[in-house]
């Protein structure tokens, strides 16, 4: 049994890696504002990481490893001050967003990053990719190299708050027909999806372990036809006995029509989600290298059984409640055109 303090733990993955962590029977606290639930089981501590006490309750006792999951320099700089000196292990999840350059297929961790920002500007604009790439520095220098920085790339599952991963799978397992799905006939377009909780198995394992370096977290590539394939399947397999999912008519929509049908890539509202943008500074986003991470351990389940499970955990709510993708309406206006 080891003792794990991860530093966040309110969020998806904070949820998820403390109900890995506790079903392993390890000693898990989080510590995070306290604004969302933590995970039933979990040590709680409610602490603003921007108050000078916040690690009080937690700076005294010897962690085997510490999981931070912040994109605020400031906090990071702070935990690594308080505990960095004396925690075993120490993991940083980082992004990769932070890397300098999105065009060039099948980088891998030696790629650049993006320039730091300077950890005590308050007031510089918010840039999410240069914050964790801030915090990835701080972690190397204070540990002395002795940090994991875990690089995800999307992550998807049951409970996606973005619905990055939801929709498609949650829409085949609606009744309406026919389906909009993007045309990618060149199979330019590549999807890369890590399961929430192989991110999280990861992260715990490689910890625990005191693997060191980085390590791009990211999902195997499929083209985005072949997803959309999976997440089809996964709709008519979950589907139950009474109420099988519908035999979808297929209605592809031209991607050079988005712009002018005010019809957004990637994710949020009107959007066709996994889809990237067709400038070529994203041609590498979703075909990061895989291989130092699977060297190190990683274990991914197929993308068919992560739909499988989205659909499962959906329970019939279908893709209305979701942030991402078209509404029943903007769909139906798009076919119509």
């Amino acid at each position: 049994m080891s003792k794990i303090l991860l530093l966040g733990g309110t969020g998806w993955l904070g949820k998820t890696l403390s109900r890995l962590a506790l079903e392993g029977n390890h000693r898990l606290t989080a510590l995070a504002r306290g604004t969302e639930a933590f995970a039933p089981g979990a040590t709680a501590v409610v602490a603003d990481r921007a108050a000078p006490d916040a690690y009080a309750k937690v700076e005294k006792d010897d962690w085997d490893l510490v999981i931070e999951l912040t994109s605020t320099p400031e906090f990071a700089r702070e935990a690594l001050g308080r505990l960095g000196g004396t925690a075993r292990n120490w993991v940083f999840v980082s992004s990769c967003s932070a890397y300098a350059d999105q065009s060039e297929p099948g980088a891998d961790e030696t790629a650049r990053v993006l320039n730091p920002l300077a950890v005590d500007d308050r007031h510089a604009e918010p840039d999410y990719g240069r914050a964790k790439s801030t915090c990835e520095e701080l972690s190397r220098r204070v540990r002395d190299g002795r940090v994991l920085v875990v690089r995800p790339g999307l992550i998807g599952g049951p409970g996606d708050p973005s619905g990055r991963s939801s929709y498609w799978p949650l829409r085949f397992a609606e009744s309406r027909d026919p389906v909009l799905v993007p045309a990618d006939p060149d199979s330019r377009q590549s999807v890369q999806i890590l399961d929430v909780r192989d991110l999280a198995a990861f992260i715990l394992d490689a910890g625990l372990a005191g693997l060191h370096g980085f390590a791009n977290a990211v999902g195997a590539q499929h083209t985005l036809g072949q997803a959309l394939g999976m997440a089809r399947d996964a709709a008519a397999a979950v589907a139950p006995t009474e109420a099988p999912a519908p035999a979808h008519t297929l209605a592809e929509y031209d991607l050079a029509r988005m712009e002018g049908d005010r019809v957004n890539p990637w994710a949020g509202p009107r959007s066709l989600p996994l889809v990237l943008p067709a400038d070529p500074e994203f041609a590498g986003f979703a075909r990061r290298s895989d291989a130092r991470a699977l060297s190190m351990g990683l274990r991914r389940r197929s993308l068919r059984e992560t739909f499988e499970d989205i659909v499962r955990a959906g329970d019939g709510t279908g893709t209305a409640s979701l942030r991402s993708g078209l509404a029943a309406e903007e769909e139906t206006a798009l076919l119509l055109r």
